[in-house]
């Protein structure tokens, strides 16, 4: 699977999450992933809930709705954002490279 698959349901995300970041950014491709900075710390799910709530802002839809699939305890996670309403320029730019 590619860092970033289109379905007609919405986005998978395959991700390399950097917590503890100086800013919050999506950073571009790192191997087979996406590359996502945070500021939130990783401790008792800080950054899990703070990573939901970054691409609900980044992708325009509720954070209650994006899927954590797989991950929680691990940099590398997968996440399915249902019916994005915005897409941030690094993902358009992947996408359009499929």
């Amino acid at each position: 699977m590619n860092a970033v698959e289109q379905t007609e349901q919405g986005i998978r995300l395959r991700i390399l999450l950097q917590p503890k970041a100086s800013k919050d950014a999506i950073i571009g491709l790192h191997d087979e992933e996406l590359k996502i900075a945070i500021t939130a710390p990783p401790v008792d799910g800080a950054a899990n809930a703070y990573l939901m709530k970054y691409l609900g802002k980044a992708f325009k839809v509720p954070k209650s709705a994006i899927q954590l699939e797989k991950g929680a305890l691990n940099r590398h996670k997968q996440v399915f954002i249902p019916a994005p309403k915005a897409i941030p320029e690094v993902v358009r730019q992947l996408l359009e490279n499929l």
